[in-house]
């Protein structure tokens, strides 16, 4: 996704996607390594469905080159790309069992001889024994493990996911979080994981792609677009920000204690927010801006109205041109 290498297997070379009514895409480039976990994040709206889209070959570019593998596929129609896609609705078949909608595509695809396929990624997804049921008689993580198996059983270059977790329950949402990541370093297949959830994207992927308006704002792993974001946008969209003055300051990085030598602000407690592994404390600085500090719960015993010494380190502060 970022730099390219002897081992891309996507390659996005200023692609631009124009509808009537707007630019949805506007000039990204990108190149995808084989065997790695993407992230597409961004907002609603941001251009990341689309760009999926056109990766699928369900979406003609307007201008710029798509390559797969090294080949372009611009006008490849999608039965034709080695890729799939796992949709938020998962699209399963009703009428059809766990089994024969897993094998569905390999059937298409002129296979015959495909049962040990199909076992094998049964397996895999950890739905042994519910091989005969109908999508009526499964769970919604049920129903999204089959989209899944369906998907990886054909062993495309890119398995394209597109928000398939937005329609699950918190928790099982971090559990599938973490089976997806681990199929996909089972599997070697490369994934791109289209989301809004920035949490998702951090947790599961090897880099991530931040999109704002059509456009790719920053790429990078984990660490890098969280802890040095290249701008303004990305560091208040990758998690909570403080800002004080003309620096960002995460909450994780103040300070606050009710007394002490070295501060650089005075502040007014407004409330506390106790949500279990962590306290947030509502802040009103002495400059009049508002900010949050996160602490540990042993931390934080402070009172609404409290008078505060609020501190941060200067390596903590990130700036950005206005």
């Amino acid at each position: 996704m970022m730099i390219a290498q002897m081992q891309a297997i996507l390659e996005l070379r200023n692609v631009v996607k124009d509808f009537p009514s707007h630019r949805a895409v506007d000039d990204i480039s990108l190149t995808l390594e084989a065997g790695r976990f993407y992230s597409l994040l961004g907002a609603s709206g941001c251009g990341k469905t689309t760009t999926l889209r056109l990766i699928a070959g369900f979406e003609k570019p307007t201008s710029g080159e798509i390559l797969l593998n090294g080949t372009r596929v611009n006008d490849v129609p999608p039965y034709r790309r080695n890729v799939s896609t796992v949709f938020q609705s998962y699209a399963l078949f009703p009428h059809l069992t766990v089994e024969k909608n897993i094998a569905f595509g390999l059937e298409q695809r002129g296979e015959r001889s495909f049962s040990g396929k199909v076992e094998q990624a049964i397996e895999m997804v950890r739905l042994s024994g519910k091989s005969k049921r109908l999508p009526a008689e499964l769970s919604g993580g049920e129903k999204q493990r089959v989209a899944l198996a369906r998907s990886l059983v054909l062993e495309p270059s890119i398995l394209l996911l597109d928000e398939p977790l937005a329609a699950l329950d918190l928790k099982l949402r971090r559990e599938m979080r973490a089976e997806l990541k681990a199929m996909q370093q089972r599997t070697g297949i490369t994934f791109l994981f289209v989301t809004h959830d920035q949490e998702e994207a951090l947790a599961m992927s090897d880099e991530i792609a931040i999109m704002h308006r059509g456009k790719i704002e920053q790429t990078g792993t984990p660490r890098e677009v969280y802890r040095k974001p290249a701008t303004r946008f990305v560091a208040g969209f990758l998690g909570a920000m403080n800002w004080i003055g003309d620096a960002g300051v995460r909450p994780e990085a103040l300070r606050i204690a009710r007394n002490g030598s070295e501060y650089r602000s005075t502040a007014r407690v407004e409330q506390s927010l106790f949500l279990g592994n962590a306290v947030h404390v509502l802040l009103k600085l002495e400059s009049g801006e508002s900010a949050t500090a996160e602490l540990t719960g042993a931390e934080a015993d402070f009172r609404t109205g409290e008078l505060v010494h609020v501190n941060w380190s200067s390596a903590d502060e990130m700036r950005f041109p206005r």
